[in-house]
């Protein structure tokens, strides 16, 4: 288990519980995915729940966050709803806390933070943004 920061004695990234549609996680469960078998176990653990992915991973001095709505089995976001997030992950770039910032209409990646506490408010923040996206577009489609 060399490489996954475990939490109470359970692996980060095995026994994540990724959140069911409407569910997002807290800051302190996104799971750290640095090490690529982490970052596999993640993104199967949100696929086999059928949520949206999300994880954070140290990325040289800084550290990255991901989100990838691929993994969930719901509707993806319509593009026009995306430019919420567009417009977030553009004034993060604006304030200096990311220096890139990809937005599209099922992924998000930005880099580099320069904490892990900062990486995981981002990640929950994001992560709980897409998902309320997600199920206002299932409840009122266009």
């Amino acid at each position: 288990m060399m490489g996954v920061r475990l939490m109470n004695g359970m692996s980060a990234c095995d026994h994540v519980p990724m959140s069911t549609p409407g569910m997002p996680l807290q800051a302190a469960l996104i799971p750290d995915c640095t090490k690529l078998d982490a970052h596999r176990a993640a993104y199967r653990s949100a696929k086999a729940n059928g949520a949206i992915f999300v994880c954070i991973a140290r990325q040289g001095r800084g550290w990255k966050v991901q989100l990838d709505a691929m993994a969930s089995s719901k509707s993806i976001v319509p593009e026009q709803a995306m430019t919420v997030l567009q417009s977030a992950a553009e004034a993060l770039v604006v304030a200096g806390t990311v220096t890139n910032a990809n937005v599209g209409s099922d992924y998000i990646s930005m880099w580099p933070i320069e904490s892990e506490k900062k990486a995981r408010e981002i990640a929950a923040a994001f992560h709980a943004a897409l998902y309320g996206l997600q199920q206002l577009h299932m409840a009122v489609p266009s």
